[in-house]
């Protein structure tokens, strides 16, 4: 038995998770606050033109998810983010450092997830994303979603695929609804007040396909539990892959609702909550209910799957023994107090940060992450997975193209997001390469 066995042995059950399931958890965790807040960030980068920076995100990510299909179809198993980096990188800081980016992404993810729950709720009394209940409910969402995934598999599970069709029916609805109000316009993606409307130009447009991906990262969950899916060689890339149409689907047609009830302007006033903005042109006041209702439900929902998997990953670093580990005098599993330690984190992030900062963040780490994936199968696991090199370059440019222009962007709108990120990038690694050389009683030897 291994040590992840030993440790979390109730928690994984070999081929227990069927396709159906496995896209389910999927959407579940994608479909969660990007949609609800992000739609007003991204068009208050490229304009008009946001819905297309959905569309060029879903291409982007999808040329990402090459590589994670690539190695989990070959090597399945529960490690997900973790198990791809020590494949490509072997145990050293490059893996360990990038397993905790994607974790914190993770982390930073929920916090916006929280900040959109409480956004959200407080519509319903008059309120903006500007109250002081804001965070105050995200961090008692937080805290039930803690509550919640001690209750055990069973229980999320049941919840996810409920929530899963409700998100996904909701949604499709209220895309239908407004599209059919607004007479199923595209003028928005192809007149001159689309482009005009882009504020940073082809930059901005680049920043906002960077910010949209944090609509659809919520698909390497599924590699988490690689080992978990039926016929796991097969179905792990189906269902990255199902998840992805799903979720990209949905996005268009919600964006091109909101595009077609309001204007540039109204969205970017009403930016964490615009959907349900645009809901009261379309449908009236009981469809921006309707919205809100969607949008709460999606958002406990997908916080407490994030959580399951976010404590998971941490759980199976500590297990590899790739980051320190504290019990702080807890009782029970790793996994239960790696839950202690990200609820919070999750926490302290929804408490300080806004929802801005916050997707900035994440984008920021998730994106660094991704192109450490895709280097590391290209160089050193291209041959052994019959890998397609020109498809590990195009999303290693792709990353770097989107990655640069949202950089620089922040960088003459809120330099202090830059500045955290690199900052934390560079803590995050010079801990890692400290730790594995005190680990190891010598110098880490490890090359990318």
């Amino acid at each position: 038995m291994t040590p992840s066995d030993s440790q979390h042995g109730d928690q994984y059950r070999e081929e227990s998770l069927t396709l159906a399931g496995s896209v389910a958890m999927g959407t579940g965790v994608m479909i969660g606050a990007g949609i609800f807040a992000l739609t007003g960030q991204v068009a208050e980068l490229a304009g008009g033109l946001f819905p297309l920076a959905f569309i060029a995100a879903a291409v982007v990510v999808a040329f990402s998810a090459y590589s994670y299909i690539k190695v989990c179809n070959e090597y399945p198993s529960a490690g997900g983010i973790a198990m791809i980096l020590k494949k490509a990188y072997g145990p050293g800081v490059v893996t360990a450092g990038c397993s905790l980016l994607m974790y914190f992404s993770m982390v930073i993810n929920e916090s916006l997830v929280a900040r959109t729950f409480g956004t959200y709720t407080m519509r319903i009394f008059g309120e903006g994303s500007d109250s002081w209940l804001v965070p105050t409910l995200g961090v008692g969402l937080i805290v039930v979603a803690f509550i919640v995934n001690l209750l055990g598999n069973e229980v999320i599970g049941g919840l996810s695929k409920i929530t899963a069709i409700i998100k996904i029916v909701g949604i499709a609805v209220f895309a239908g609804i407004g599209l059919w109000v607004s007479g199923l316009s595209f003028d928005t993606l192809t007149g001159e007040s689309a482009a005009s409307d882009a504020h940073g130009g082809v930059g901005g447009f680049l920043a906002a396909v960077a910010l949209s991906i944090l609509a659809y990262k919520g698909f390497t969950t599924i590699t988490n539990s690689g080992d978990e899916i039926k016929v796991p060689k097969k179905n792990v890339g189906r269902s990255i892959i199902f998840s992805l149409l799903i979720c990209t689907g949905l996005y268009v047609l919600v964006t091109l609702a909101v595009a077609g009830n309001l204007s540039v302007n109204e969205i970017i006033a009403a930016r964490d909550s615009s959907l349900a903005e645009a809901a009261r042109p379309a449908v009236g006041q009981w469809g921006e209910w309707l919205t809100i209702g969607l949008a709460i439900i999606a958002t406990i929902s997908g916080i407490i799957a994030s959580m399951f998997a976010v404590s998971r990953m941490l759980a199976m670093l500590t297990d590899m023994d790739l980051v320190p580990h504290r019990h702080f005098g807890m009782p029970g599993r790793i996994q239960k107090h790696t839950l202690v330690y990200t609820a919070v984190s999750a926490v302290a992030l929804t408490i300080f940060f806004d929802l801005s900062r916050i997707a900035s963040l994440g984008a920021i780490f998730y994106i660094v992450m991704d192109m450490a994936i895709h280097w590391g199968v290209f160089k050193h696991l291209r041959s052994e997975l019959n890998a397609r090199g020109w498809v590990l370059l195009t999303a290693l440019v792709l990353d770097a193209v989107v990655l640069g222009a949202f950089l620089y962007l922040k960088l003459t709108t809120d330099p202090l997001v830059v500045v955290v990120a690199l900052g934390s990038i560079a803590v995050v690694f010079g801990l890692e390469g400290w730790f594995l050389r005190a680990m190891s009683g010598q110098p880490d030897d490890e090359t990318a």
